[in-house]
């Protein structure tokens, strides 16, 4: 059975109505990402940082996967599919992926600041006084800027086996997972669906410039015939 590796980014949930990280001007929703999303931000206000991220957990909740989420999720009757997403959302879960790597951590978690190991599922506001079993404050299950990315090694591995490649709606601009695509072996079929694609060249490359839900309609029809 081929292997089917997915990249996905922000646009693979923007028609989920998922904000996307960052508007023009460099904010998230309203606030400097430094503020944010980075150990500095959280040290200098960690209320501020948790309030934002439960405002982002609340969000998920009203949203629901978008087409592109499940006919990602029906290509698994075909293939082997592993997903690998920039997204902190939960939505290739729920469309039915089974097979999800989380590069930037996930939203519906948390973890200790003394043990990054120690990691808990979280559905609810989380607040100063919410701690770990060894009495230390609970932080978002999130990689912000200026944190290693522990995921990183394991989807260059998976990549090293791609039989195909599909990157939908990320600009591949953001290292270290920009470079995820120069893993696979050479002369990989790749897919690239981005309504505003920027890519570089790559061999055997087809652009789709289209949103990925009609990207994906597209894609399936070439692969599933």
């Amino acid at each position: 059975m081929q292997h089917i590796v997915v990249l996905t980014g922000a646009g693979m949930s923007a028609e989920s109505g998922v904000k996307t990280f960052r508007d023009a001007n460099g904010l998230w929703e309203g606030h400097d990402v430094m503020e944010v999303a980075t150990p500095e931000g959280f040290a200098k206000n960690p209320e501020l940082v948790l309030d934002f991220y439960n405002q982002r957990r609340k969000q998920l909740f009203e949203v629901e996967p978008n087409q592109a989420h499940k006919d990602l999720a029906k290509l698994e009757e075909h293939f082997k599919v592993t997903v690998v997403t920039q997204n902190i959302d939960d939505l290739h879960e729920r469309a039915g992926s089974t097979n999800v790597i989380h590069l930037h951590g996930e939203l519906l978690k948390v973890r200790s600041t003394f043990d990054t190991n120690d990691i808990l599922d979280w559905k609810t506001d989380l607040v100063l006084g919410d701690v770990c079993k060894k009495g230390y404050q609970l932080r978002p299950h999130v990689v912000w800027f200026g944190e290693d990315v522990p995921m990183i090694t394991k989807a260059m591995e998976i990549c090293e086996t791609a039989d195909i490649l599909l990157i939908i709606g990320t600009s591949m601009q953001v290292y270290p997972a920009a470079g995820l695509m120069h893993y696979t072996p050479a002369n990989t079929p790749t897919y690239f669906i981005d309504p505003k694609p920027n890519i570089e060249s790559k061999a055997n490359l087809t652009v789709i410039a289209e949103t990925a839900t009609v990207g994906m309609k597209q894609l399936i029809e070439k692969l599933i015939i």
